[in-house]
């Protein structure tokens, strides 16, 4: 498994994979050195990442390899199918999974979700629009959503 942090505007990130794909990519709240090589493995992933916050990315090509449940990966794979710049809720997420009372599970798999941004569970929020539960903090969550939002047309009177 190689590994590889990058600045991000939302604090270091961690990316770790190998041949078969990404496994982990995890925002950090402490401050870590951005690595200076990056080993080939992970090259796309750093380089696709890196167009998502310059704002020139709206999906990822590269292989992902996450570790989880098979409900887990069925729950995540779900998420990655939310368009870009949309949102969804737990209870609309967990009838797409066919059950509507696995609102809980659906929401601690999404909370276990193991690939920041390629997996995106920012895009989950409660059924009243509120910005519920984000592994990152809710403050990384908002900015996401931000960043993926097309901007207004402002009105001129």
């Amino acid at each position: 498994m190689q590994s590889a942090h990058i600045k991000t505007p939302l604090g270091t990130a961690r990316i770790e994979g190998d041949e078969n794909g990404i496994s982990l990519i995890h925002v950090l709240d402490e401050s870590i050195e951005a690595s200076t090589e990056i080993p080939q493995s992970l090259s796309k992933a750093v380089s696709e990442l890196t167009e998502y916050f310059e704002g020139k990315r709206q999906q990822f090509t590269f292989a992902i390899n996450p570790k989880g449940t098979d409900f887990q990966k069925s729950v995540w794979k779900s998420l990655v199918e939310i368009p870009f710049g949309t949102t969804t809720s737990y209870l609309a997420l967990s009838r797409k999974l066919g059950d509507e009372k696995a609102i809980r599970a659906v929401a601690s798999a999404n909370g276990k979700n193991p690939l920041w941004i390629v997996v995106p569970c920012h895009r989950v929020i409660g059924s009243d629009g509120s910005l519920t539960g984000y592994a990152g903090g809710l403050w990384r969550k908002k900015w996401l959503l931000e960043h993926e939002s097309p901007p207004t047309q402002q009105s001129l009177f």
